[in-house]
């Protein structure tokens, strides 16, 4: 009699599904991803620098000049050219590949912020200070979407893409908490000019060390998944792209709104030492809150936790603005932080939905320029109005910023509706194809 054997065995794709079903996002299992540490750690020690850069150079110019407000316009022209040129910078890694992006990018920003430097150092005018200032500023190293387009190569759609979201977001949130204070110990204990050569130092080195990572790399030429590529287009050309880079100009009007109010205020009751204290409080609740969003295990779509979660943040920071003592204004700085992770975690995460593969380090860049853009604005706003109105107006910023940014996404939410998994959108508004991926 001839019998029916079913057989058990299972296909090498039927397994790697089943296995990327049941594996639950976790930092151990995220950090033992093979080939993940070749470039984490010189990732880490790369983007350090984009935290020191800053603060070094108003801690140099004002003390070559003497004067804050120029130190402050050559900071600010460094950081709009870094927002301005970094989307760019991410569209030709993508094109290009990283490594021939990163090689030329940190020999010319060590080479000006040298220039620059020197320049500081020699007393020269202030136009001078700003010609030096743009290729330092567009000339950046984007490390961080680097990094995020990397872990999208080794996890493609594996659930630990949340928690690679979560665990960069911590990362860059360590870096600007250990930034500064490198910076200001460098510039305050060994030399003024110190902060801005170890920032030059370690972009040049770190970088370095970073694009000699080939295997880990983004293909060129080739998808994330191995097919050959589809015709490059502009992250800007996917909607919900332009949809979340005003959602991220909102969470960076909360930090620069937070940096400049934190200190006015702490200056006006005479504690200008807790300033360090408050904003302390606000990014370990950053921190925190992006280390329990890698440790959930998801299941609402990230459309809808963005919505939710920006909400948060818009009301926790419109009640900035009405505290008037310290532990008031301590908790809702916690709780603005804690709001503030889970909203950048779900946005990076969205990119690896709406974005092919051959445009990610470009969209990446774009978020993250909004940050540095918000902020800037912030900065400048949140100072006027501290100067022209009362104590605690500039944190009227955080609140007008995360208002009009809420509206927006949900005026355009639809704009955020991700395709089915196992389908890559290849071209973006108005002529939305979809290429089956095997």
């Amino acid at each position: 009699m001839a019998s029916t054997v079913t057989s058990s065995k299972k296909s090498p794709e039927e397994t790697r599904h089943a296995e990327s079903r049941s594996a639950r996002p976790g930092y151990g299992r995220l950090l033992r991803t093979r080939g993940a540490w070749t470039f984490l750690l010189p990732g880490f020690a790369a983007r350090q620098p984009f935290a020191m850069l800053t603060l070094s150079i108003v801690l140099l110019v004002q003390h070559t000049t003497g004067s804050y407000g120029v130190a402050g316009a050559a900071a600010a022209v460094t950081g709009v050219s870094m927002a301005v040129f970094a989307p760019y910078s991410g569209r030709l890694a993508d094109r290009y590949g990283q490594r021939a992006v990163l090689l030329p990018g940190v020999l010319v920003h060590a080479a000006s912020g040298a220039t620059l430097t020197v320049l500081a150092l020699a007393d020269a005018p202030l136009w001078a200070l700003f010609a030096a200032a743009v290729p330092t500023g567009a000339s950046v190293p984007q490390i961080g979407p680097m990094v995020r387009a990397r872990w999208g190569v080794k996890l493609k759609d594996s659930p630990l893409m949340s928690t690679a979201a979560a665990f960069e977001s911590v990362t860059d949130e360590l870096t600007f908490v250990l930034g500064p204070l490198l910076a200001t110990a460098l510039c305050t204990a060994v030399d003024p000019a110190a902060g801005l050569v170890t920032e030059a130092a370690l972009t040049l080195v770190g970088g370095l060390l970073f694009a000699a990572q080939k295997s880990t790399q983004p293909a060129v030429g080739r998808a994330a998944d191995g097919h050959a590529r589809v015709q490059h287009v502009s992250a800007l050309r996917v909607p919900g792209v332009r949809v979340l880079i005003v959602v991220f100009l909102g969470i960076g009007s909360v930090f620069g709104g937070m940096q400049v109010s934190l200190a006015a205020f702490t200056e006006s009751i005479g504690e200008p030492g807790l300033n360090g204290v408050l904003y302390g409080v606000f990014a370990a609740g950053n921190m925190l809150s992006g280390l329990a969003c890698g440790a959930i295990a998801w299941k609402v779509a990230p459309q809808r936790r963005l919505l939710v979660g920006y909400t948060a943040l818009a009301v926790t920071a419109s009640g900035l603005w009405a505290a008037h003592s310290v532990l008031v204004l301590a908790g809702l700085g916690l709780l603005v932080g804690m709001c503030i992770a889970p909203a950048l975690v779900t946005g990076y995460t969205l990119v690896e939905y709406l974005v092919p593969a051959g445009a990610r380090t470009e969209a990446f860049t774009w978020l993250t320029g909004s940050v540095a853009l918000g902020q800037a604005a912030a900065v400048t706003v949140s100072g006027q109005l501290e100067d022209r109105l009362w104590g605690g107006a500039g944190f009227l910023v955080p609140m007008g910023g995360t208002v009009l940014a809420l509206a927006t996404l949900l005026a355009l939410r639809s704009r955020l509706a991700t395709p089915p998994r196992g389908r890559t959108v290849v071209r973006g508004v108005g002529h939305r194809e979809h290429a089956a991926v095997d």
